[in-house]
């Protein structure tokens, strides 16, 4: 590797053993190269290295705007509001239909990667659990790269490796994956399979939150997805996502 890389071979070998070294941005490149990173795997490459792209700054207490949660609200099709550590902060009633009430659970379990990995209700509803919760993993170990040290992250990491077998076992893989749409397929009772199209962005001003919306595919999903909201608008008449602040 240290030929391929046109490296010398002690340096990558304090470079595997994690010394204390600097790292040029073109022995970077060569290395991206000499390994054949796709795209996410070299940015996570970088980040590690503590060059490009540059790491977030975390925030104590990250905060969502009354406009953004009126916003996120008002949406017809299933939204939310997390952080870069998957701590949902904000929701609507379609995400609760779908998804359940974060409301109903304590703030340090309104966190993504918590519920795939260690609830088995929402286990239940993802089509295919083992491919979504790894492809997850993978886009959480971006994350994680670009946090830096931010203790929560690292206490957040900790617990799920102590919780969940499968994410101890997929975290010694390595992955990474920077996917920001895609397609989530869930099972429900008594309506059957739904497909929704998602798509993440950042919130502007803030690149610690991240706005994440679902929204159902034309036909069957569709029409499944109307019913599952109205069922839920009849048990539900006031506005939720209030209260979720972080951590």
């Amino acid at each position: 590797m240290a030929q391929l890389a046109g490296v010398g071979l002690t340096w990558y070998t304090w470079l595997e053993q994690g010394r204390d070294i600097r790292v040029s941005m073109h022995v970077l490149d060569s290395l991206a190269r000499a390994l054949r990173l796709d795209a996410a795997e070299r940015a996570h490459l970088f980040a590690l290295a503590q060059h490009q792209p540059p790491p977030v700054v975390p925030l104590a207490k990250p905060m969502v705007s009354p406009g953004l949660r009126r916003f996120v609200e008002s949406l017809p099709h299933p939204a939310y509001v997390k952080t870069a550590r998957w701590d949902v902060l904000a929701w609507n009633r379609a995400l609760t239909a779908l998804l359940g009430d974060f409301a109903g659970v304590r703030p340090e379990q309104r966190n993504l990667m918590w519920r795939v990995f260690t609830d088995p209700n929402y286990r239940s509803l993802l089509e295919d659990w083992k491919r979504d919760a790894q492809r997850i993993l993978a886009k959480f170990r971006s994350d994680y790269g670009l946090a830096g040290s931010d203790p929560a992250f690292e206490r957040l990491l900790n617990d799920l490796r102590g919780a969940s077998p499968e994410f101890e076992r997929w975290w010694q893989q390595h992955d990474v994956d920077s996917f920001a749409e895609g397609l989530k397929r869930f099972r429900l009772p008594g309506l059957g399979l739904i497909e929704f199209e998602y798509s993440s962005f950042f919130v502007g001003g803030q690149p610690n939150l991240r706005f994440i919306v679902y929204v159902p595919l034309p036909g069957d999903s569709a029409l499944k997805a109307r019913r599952l909201f109205s069922l839920n608008s009849q048990h539900r008449k006031t506005p939720v996502g209030r209260g979720a602040t972080g951590k």
